[in-house]
């Protein structure tokens, strides 16, 4: 007798086909994103309390708006989100989903807060990193237990996560060559790194228009290294000149290399060399509140520029019938944003395109 575990799969998959044949506004495919909010049950009691739940959305996180026009744009597009949430959770039920700061913005406005342009290539001399050997590594390592990682910031409705990401990077690598935990600039990087492909006109990072984390490693080896974030401050937009003082730099590029695809190898150089530089599909992320990530479908075009900070060996993941390792990303959309701004996903897939796009730095000791 077949495994119920196949029925279970089959079923979710048929869903997911149907609604993207049929053509259902209420399911978005990859080529969208998507908005959920958790659905328990066959009842959908939100859906019958949705104007209760608008209001605690906005009181929750200090919506306000112009006029009545724009209050009842929001509200229908918090229903529709919320109709589009029951089949969505489905895909992904072994995290929770729920309503976020984002859930009364349109695709287009959600993606305001992305910012990876992965259409771009990789520096022509970015190197490969070294194999690395994997029979011991620990079963769970978090580089947050070690002092490598500052505090999650936000980025606002600008698109500068490459930017995050990258500071994120520099930070860990930072730590582990001085001993000492810098909060790094984004702010110089959204305003003073154009760096550019010359092999593909126009692929340049362009600070809240989008840009890539090995462009901006590029840029800062170039230019010496990175201010910290006290004398060189984030302000979400990139309408600025650029500050950037060379005597105030307070961390340095070494030199950045492309991690392996294989998920040992990204674990080995993420415990060997700090956190990671990764790019991940974001589409989950939207409504994400907690929990291990592990959506039956999701697509792997990379739009968003996080940090791998470390994993784990045992996320329970109920609609896979067992234990499942995960990775622990940090996030630059608050604290407010999912566990306390972290995100866990699925480890050993390639979930959502997380390991496909993955870079190691090293910093200079300049102590």
């Amino acid at each position: 007798m077949m495994d119920h575990r196949f029925f279970l799969l089959l079923a979710v998959s048929l869903l997911a086909v149907f609604s993207l044949v049929s053509g259902d506004d209420d399911f978005v495919g990859s080529g969208d994103d998507v908005f959920i909010r958790q659905v328990v049950g066959d009842e959908d009691p939100l859906l019958k309390a949705v104007e209760h739940h608008f209001g605690a959305f906005k009181r929750k996180f200090g919506k306000l708006y112009a006029s009545q026009e724009e209050h009842d744009y929001r509200f229908s597009v918090f229903k529709t989100n919320m109709r589009r949430a029951k089949r969505h959770q489905k895909l992904d039920p072994s995290a929770v989903h729920g309503v976020t700061q984002f859930s009364d913005m349109t695709s287009s406005e959600f993606r305001k807060h992305l910012g990876l342009r992965s259409r771009l290539r990789f520096p022509a001399d970015a190197s490969k990193a070294p194999i690395l050997p994997t029979n011991d590594l620990p079963d769970d390592f978090d580089w947050r237990d070690h002092g490598a990682v500052t505090d999650v910031k936000n980025q606002g409705s600008c698109g500068s996560c490459w930017s995050f990401s990258t500071t994120g990077a520099l930070e860990g690598a930072n730590f582990l060559a001085t001993g000492k935990l810098e909060s790094l600039s984004e702010q110089q990087l959204v305003d003073c790194d154009h760096e550019c492909d010359p092999e593909e006109e126009g692929s340049c990072d362009s600070g809240c228009r989008g840009g890539l984390m090995n462009s901006a490693f590029e840029y800062t080896l170039k230019a010496g290294g990175l201010m910290s974030e006290k004398d060189y401050p984030y302000t979400g937009t990139d309408r600025g000149s650029c500050k950037f003082d060379k005597n105030k730099i307070v961390a340095s590029v070494s030199n950045f290399s492309l991690v392996s695809l294989d998920e040992d190898q990204i674990a080995a150089n993420l415990v060997k060399h700090g956190p990671l530089a990764v790019a991940i599909n974001a589409v989950y992320m939207q409504t994400y509140v907690g929990g291990v990530s592990c959506p039956f479908v999701c697509s792997k075009r990379l739009d968003h520029g996080v940090l791998l900070v470390g994993y784990g060996a045992a996320g329970y993941a109920p609609a896979r019938m067992k234990e499942k390792p995960y990775w622990i990303i940090k996030n630059s959309w608050g604290k407010n944003w999912g566990e306390k701004g972290y995100y866990k996903i699925c480890k050993g897939h390639n979930v959502c395109g997380v390991d496909s796009m993955v870079s190691t730095v090293a910093a200079v000791n300049r102590h």
